[in-house]
């Protein structure tokens, strides 16, 4: 269904113009670097855009893995065209860098493309009866978390946790404390969302931290989980930009550009994503958490990046190093 739609958008891109050879890619091939969560739907999505008039003749070289290790591959010189990573800190690595401009967010979506929230993944029929933040800290309840000095999913489900603490009344010491409970429960510390979701689905946990994409994706797939969506949680933005060093600099816009379209956007939509734009979000009956708060919320990426992950002076750090688990 979701390529059918995606056929129909092409043809009516098409009709409007830009179809030529000369506004084409000429053959060019981009590099994606991405985040791993949502390597379905790009596989799909560069094939789409070989077939629109800006993107004709593009090939993609695309390469996927938690967040922060492919923000810092990147910095240290793997190849890119366009990085598309799980938050914006690892944009702002490669901005420090002199590898991405300063303005890669000053546009309407404010540099991202896609929205999720973090949600708890239990098991078929929710047998533990998980519903509440509370619960994750109950005797016995055994947490999937991926490591949060790897992965960027793993950074938006501290900051949830924290934030929906502070949401429940309590104090930032409180929320601290509760942070350093939920991680004695956490039992495996993967690299990245997906290698987490799939210690989940293999067997281990009662409950996993996740994006409620991947949640949404594992089910149709046939996954033998469900999922709650907590009153109190964090909405989850997720960016994307142009490389500077690029040397399809032309193409590598053209695709940013598309994967914002409307068929692109219906397509993260189908996989489980909130989209970005505005048109095609309102064709998508997500939950509404009563509560749903943002990182800026809780001071912007900029503060949180420094006192909650710092690897020498973090909240996170102490915690990890009090549970015994990795800075990296």
């Amino acid at each position: 269904m979701r390529l059918l739609i995606l056929a129909v958008a092409l043809m009516l891109l098409a009709a409007c113009g830009g179809t030529s050879s000369e506004s084409g890619g000429d053959g060019a091939k981009l590099t994606l670097v991405a985040y791993s969560t949502p390597r379905e739907v790009y596989a799909d999505l560069t094939e789409e855009f070989a077939k629109t008039g800006p993107g004709k003749g593009v090939t993609f070289d695309e390469s996927y893995g938690s967040s922060g290790e492919q923000s810092r591959a990147v910095e240290s010189g793997l190849p890119a065209d366009v990085v598309a990573f799980s938050l914006a800190p690892d944009i702002t690595r490669l901005v420090d860098a002199g590898m991405v401009d300063e303005s890669w967010a000053d546009d309407s979506y404010d540099g991202m493309v896609t929205n999720s929230v973090v949600v708890f993944a239990v098991r078929k029929g929710n047998p533990k009866g998980i519903k509440t933040w509370d619960y994750l800290v109950k005797d016995g309840v055994e947490v999937i978390e991926p490591n949060p000095f790897t992965s960027g999913g793993a950074r938006w489900n501290v900051m949830a946790a924290y934030g929906a603490q502070r949401k429940l009344g309590k104090t930032h010491d409180q929320a601290v404390a509760y942070l350093g409970e939920l991680f004695k429960h956490v039992s495996v510390q993967d690299k990245s969302a997906r290698e987490s979701l799939q210690t989940f689905t293999g067997g281990k946990g009662d409950v996993l931290l996740a994006y409620e994409n991947e949640a949404i994706l594992a089910k149709e797939k046939g996954e033998e989980l469900d999922y709650v969506v907590p009153e109190q949680t964090i909405l989850i933005q997720n960016p994307v930009a142009v490389v500077s060093e690029s040397g399809n600099l032309e193409q590598a816009r053209a695709f940013l550009a598309y994967i914002r379209s409307e068929p692109a956007q219906m397509a993260f939509g189908e996989a489980g994503y909130r989209p970005v734009v505005a048109s095609v979000a309102g064709q998508f009956k997500y939950p509404q958490p009563p509560q749903l708060f943002t990182i800026d919320d809780l001071g912007g990426w900029d503060e949180v990046q420094q006192r909650f992950f710092d690897r020498e002076d973090g909240i996170m750090a102490a915690i990890q190093r009090d549970v015994g688990a990795a800075l990296e």
